[in-house]
């Protein structure tokens, strides 16, 4: 979803080393300052930003360890005393999707890094993950704040929901509500579909990572007056893997009910892998491994797990856009295709905003070779292979959209189009066939980092969304106008998650 260059592929492996199965201990807090919390599961410290109170590291199900590993999540145990939430949970085992597609570490990759920490997250990746963040302007006061609960990007490899631009104090603050962010199983953790191997004790592995949203979801609902929310009133969103996770959960019986209005930024999720797909790559995985039992895949160290998955992609390379380890059809937890050929009719009654940037695919080419230096030739041979005889008129519809583009930014919109804006499109289109609204949005500013050479890249809206400009300088760059945008559109996505309708004056 972002830079991958800050790590080579060695680097990616020994940064997995670390991701082993640690007893899952409570921090027991010592000290009597900071808000105190009374959970469904026991009391937690947290501290304060600003009127804000913030518990992180909140632990919303047992650690998917041992035999519970590839095991849909089970719900925590509770404690005695106060346990201490002033520290982000670990980030779960990653897995970058891609590294080889993304920009190398140019000087503009570093300053990225400080807004999104995957390094970080390499080090600290554990198996034992389940953990939410809450921000929130009071606690079991009475008062039922719309809850907006956050999954975060990186395609269902990589990520947390611990970066800085995700922290949701000014969200809270600004619009009286309640921001959630959370962790959950990836990569094979998460998707490793087994059940037509191991058979049905493993009927849910394939959405393992899926159903961990579900659950932090519950622990959302049964937790909702506690932290000064409406249990009636959650909305979900995401952005990139975050917004296929929001798309996915619009067609997944297990989460109807748990919330009442969605958001997807950049990543429609019009289908998952297929059930036939992921068995057999999931039997790839196991062949690499040279394991057929099951207790011999649990007894595995998960740094073995992730080198075999990367042996399968080398082996097997996926093209852009096709999943590997990610949500699977598997006709019990996700049914069906999400929205193909249809909207799900599971949600035919939540209001929706999706939407993408300009420029999505930048983010990804910008550092390939080839950027700045493709000729008009060039780009209309790779159109040509991608659209066929549709060639000549999307090419002059892209000209004349965009006639300032050279070839290279032309390339980068034909993929955006295809990858990000046609499908959100497709996505809107059949959820608006519903009786739910829709809302539509598409962000234009283009940033200056970098000399501009991103324009509108994937990942800029997030900053705007959280109302975070000044934790996210390296991505938006200076001046007034970042916060001019952040004014419009966190308030425009906190009006969503107060009403169903993002309309306000500031639009």
């Amino acid at each position: 979803m972002t830079f991958m260059g800050a790590l080579n592929r060695r680097q990616m492996m020994a940064a997995g080393g670390s991701a082993v199965a640690l007893a899952a201990l409570p921090r027991i807090a010592h000290s009597d300052e900071g808000p105190v919390l009374t959970t469904t599961y026991g009391k937690l410290r947290g501290t304060t930003d600003n009127g804000i109170a913030v518990f992180k590291g909140v632990r919303y199900a047992r650690p998917p360890l041992g035999r519970l590993r590839f095991k849909p999540p089970r719900r925590p145990k509770a404690w005695d005393g106060v346990v201490d939430a002033t520290a982000f949970g670990a980030p779960a085992v990653q897995m970058p999707d891609g590294p080889a597609r993304n920009p190398p570490r140019t000087e503009l990759a570093k300053a990225l890094e400080s807004i999104f920490p995957i390094a970080e997250d390499f080090r600290d990746g554990r198996e034992d993950c389940l953990f939410l963040n809450v921000w929130t302007p009071g606690i079991a006061d009475g008062k039922k704040r719309p809850i907006m609960v956050w999954f975060h990007g990186g395609g269902f490899a990589y990520g947390s929901g611990a970066w800085p631009m995700y922290d949701g104090a000014n969200l809270a603050r600004k619009g009286d509500v309640v921001v959630v962010t959370l962790n959950h199983r990836l990569n094979a953790f998460g998707y490793l579909e087994l059940s037509k191997i191991f058979g049905t004790e493993y009927s849910a592995s394939g959405n393992a990572g899926m159903l961990d949203l579900v659950a932090a979801l519950e622990w959302v609902h049964d937790n909702a007056a506690a932290i000064g929310g409406d249990a009636g009133n959650v909305t979900i969103f995401g952005e990139s893997g975050g917004g296929a996770k929001v798309s996915y959960l619009m067609a997944m019986p297990a989460a109807k009910g748990l919330f009442h209005k969605a958001i997807v930024e950049s990543g429609p999720g019009l289908d998952a892998v297929p059930l036939g797909t992921a068995t057999d790559d999931a039997k790839a995985l196991l062949a690499e491994l040279k394991v057929s039992e099951p207790a011999q895949l649990q007894a595995l160290p998960a740094l073995a797990i992730i080198k075999a998955a990367y042996a399968v992609v080398a082996r097997e390379p996926r093209p852009f856009g096709m999943r590997f380890l990610a949500p699977v059809v598997d006709g019990s937890v996700l049914p069906a295709q999400p929205f193909d050929p249809a909207a799900p009719a599971l949600s035919a009654s939540v209001p929706l905003i999706i939407g993408t940037n300009k420029d999505e695919m930048t983010l990804f080419l910008a550092g390939q070779p080839w950027f700045g230096k493709l000729t008009e030739a060039q780009f209309e041979a790779r159109a040509g292979q991608q659209l066929g005889a549709k060639a000549p008129a999307v090419i002059a519809a892209l000209k004349a959209s965009f006639p300032h583009y050279s070839p290279s930014y032309l390339a980068a919109e034909l993929a955006t189009i295809t990858f990000m804006w046609g499908n959100s499109i497709k996505l809107a289109e059949r959820k608006a066939a519903q009786r739910a609204p829709v809302y539509m949005y598409q962000l234009t500013f283009e940033t200056p980092v970098g000399h501009g050479i991103l324009k509108t890249p994937h990942t800029l809206e997030m900053p705007f969304v959280f109302d975070n400009v000044e934790r996210s300088r390296a991505l938006v760059g200076p001046g007034p106008a970042p916060q001019r945008l952040a004014d419009q559109m966190s308030a425009a996505w906190l009006a969503f998650a107060h009403s169903g309708n993002p309309n306000v004056a500031d639009i």
